[in-house]
């Protein structure tokens, strides 16, 4: 298997990058939930070791003290970090955010409009994370 490194980009609505982080796959197609599904793991295991409040400022996902999460808006706040986050719980509402069009992506300049929707992945892919609206769920 081929292993490809690809970017993630968060965009404002203009187009404006705020924030980049790369990741690792060894395969050659995956659908739009693998992808954030694995984006959201590698956010959570750096809020989890806190390791990373540069990552934790721009993650996709960010548990508030209720143990619920705010899909984040482009510019969050420093914050404590009171007890590891459940990265399953996280995915779930990453996925459900998604499906009410909280964020849109975009890879290869083509819009993943359903969770099935499939990309293929090479090296230098860009893959761009579009925020739309803060959302609470949980």
């Amino acid at each position: 298997m081929i292993a490809a490194t690809i970017t993630i980009q968060d965009q404002n609505l203009s187009g404006k990058v705020l924030h980049e982080l790369f990741l690792k796959f060894r395969t050659n197609h995956i659908s739009a939930a693998e992808l954030i599904a694995e984006r959201v793991r590698q956010e959570v295991a750096a809020y989890n070791n806190r390791a990373a409040d540069v990552l934790l400022r721009h993650s996709l996902v960010i548990p508030t003290d209720r143990g619920d999460i705010v899909i984040r808006e482009t510019h969050g706040k420093k914050g404590t970090h009171p007890q590891p986050v459940d990265v399953e719980k996280q995915i779930a509402v990453a996925l459900k955010a998604f499906e009410q069009n909280a964020f849109f992506i975009l890879a290869d300049n083509r819009q993943l409009e359903t969770l099935d929707d499939m990309v293929c992945l090479h090296d230098g892919l860009v893959v761009n994370f579009i925020k739309l609206t803060p959302l609470v769920g949980g």
